[in-house]
């Protein structure tokens, strides 16, 4: 059953709830751009790396001709 004081009772929830659910959103943003930035200087170590390997195999083959 939905009478007057239920609604009201949804509504302090729901007004109590909006500045602890926008906090822990804001904290949520700040911790993934500090992720996305671990993960963008992990991929770029990862390629340097990989490129390092690369070069490193290639350097010691002999020639061919």
């Amino acid at each position: 059953m939905f009478n007057r004081r239920n609604a009201f009772v949804g509504w302090l929830v729901l007004t109590a709830a909006k500045p602890i659910a926008k906090q822990k959103a804001r904290q949520a943003a700040k911790s993934k751009r500090t992720g996305v930035v671990g993960a963008t200087l992990a991929g770029v170590g990862a390629a340097v790396g990989a490129l390092m390997f690369w070069r490193k195999r290639r350097g010691g083959e002999s020639p061919s001709s």
